[in-house]
């Protein structure tokens, strides 16, 4: 018998945010459970994502396409050796793989949902029908479309396999009631996340950001986030000293230079960082803004931004959308999805009543603790490997 059993977690795509901070708060929980813990993955035409931490032990192979793209998925086939096969995402590199090793291994494999894939493609309404001579490109031509390890037909068909699985966790209401299986909340490193720890002055200090009042966003710029919403609320208040600040950038599209182009008088971008730099440049924030738009693509999402100003709590300005409101309870400040009228108001009802606001985040912290922390992602997944031990 073992010391302790292992954990082989399977990301598709470890070169962009595609599973591997969802891998690295699972690793983390697990690890508190005494598991050990690697992620394996395919790195496509880009470095490791950045945001990962550095303790993470990761093992990639160079991904590609079909039919090219076998050799590298035999390579970590071989590699996986763990008591369980946890894949993240229903993705064929992901998932797919992990039912692959399980027709071999009989290894219990759990998969875990972050996100409704088919929702970016139109969801249910998404169709392939080919005619021959569109299937013989799509499939032979250099640049076919179903060369793509993750084209949308091939999720289609992940998708009719999540039964598959022997156990499925995911992260939101929208996703169990689609998919079924065990919620397992986006936890926080609530230590790590202390704004004990911080100065919110200072921080403002060293990030160059003193003299304004600021509303953070701690991700990557998607026009379903809604950050065209806060700045058109910007642009109704019209005061000099109110600025958005987004953290990293994106690194899907240049969409961040758009925003940049017609509102760069009120961003200020900080680049991306690591994972334990984080707590500080949320802690310069005043408000943490996160207006997410209504979409099936985002009533799946529990965005990580939520509970990193919910540790440091932060004032928290957010839309009714999807899980959004369950996750906040009544320690933070909701306004409809595509309102900047509304975000106006509320941001300056804020700054008018801000000490009230940030006894509201302090709210937003205890609610983050005990709902939404590090430790009760462990206590849930303790429950799901006993069950298939």
């Amino acid at each position: 018998m073992k010391d302790r059993l292992k954990v082989s977690l399977l990301v598709w795509n470890l070169s962009a945010n595609d599973g591997i901070i969802r891998a690295s708060l699972l690793s983390e929980a697990l690890r508190k459970l005494n598991y050990e813990v690697e992620v394996l993955g395919f790195l496509f035409d880009q470095p490791l994502y950045t945001a990962v931490p550095s303790d993470l032990p990761i093992y990639s192979v160079t991904g590609g396409k079909y039919p090219e793209f076998f050799k590298p998925v035999a390579q970590l086939l071989n590699k996986i050796d763990g008591d369980f096969i946890y894949a993240i995402k229903p993705q064929p590199a992901s998932f797919g793989l992990a039912l692959l090793k399980k027709l071999f291994s009989r290894l219990p494999v759990i998969l875990d949902i972050d996100d409704w894939e088919l929702s970016w493609y139109g969801g249910d309404d998404w169709q392939y029908y080919p005619t021959p001579k569109q299937l013989a490109r799509d499939l032979l031509k250099k640049e076919g479309a179903l060369r793509r390890p993750d084209h949308p037909l091939y999720l289609q068909w992940m998708e009719k396999l999540i039964s598959k699985a022997d156990a499925v966790t995911v992260h939101t209401s929208f996703l169990q009631k689609r998919f079924g299986g065990i919620i397992v909340p986006n936890g926080k490193n609530i230590s790590l996340f202390d704004p004990e720890r911080y100065d919110a002055e200072i921080s403002r200090t060293r990030f160059n950001l003193s003299g304004y009042r600021i509303l953070m966003f701690p991700g990557a710029p998607r026009p379903y986030k809604g950050l065209e919403d806060v700045l058109i609320a910007l642009d109704y208040l019209n005061e000099p000293d109110l600025r958005l600040v987004i953290v990293g950038g994106s690194p899907y599209d240049d969409y961040d230079q758009q925003l940049i182009q017609r509102w760069g008088h009120w961003i200020i971008q900080l680049p991306r960082c690591s994972v334990q730099m984080m707590p500080e440049i949320v802690s310069s924030a005043h408000i943490i803004v996160v207006p997410q738009r209504d979409s099936p693509e985002t009533r799946a999402q529990f965005p990580l931004k939520l509970t990193d100003g919910m540790a440091m709590a932060k004032p928290i300005l957010s839309t009714r959308v999807g899980d959004i409101p369950e996750i906040l309870g009544d320690t933070g400040y909701l306004v409809d999805p595509s309102s900047p009228e509304q975000l106006a108001q509320k941001i300056q009802w804020i700054f008018q009543n801000l000490d009230a606001a940030n006894a509201q985040g302090v709210q937003a912290r205890k609610r983050c603790i005990e709902h939404y922390s590090i430790d009760t992602m462990a206590a849930i997944l303790s429950d799901v490997l006993v069950e298939l031990n």
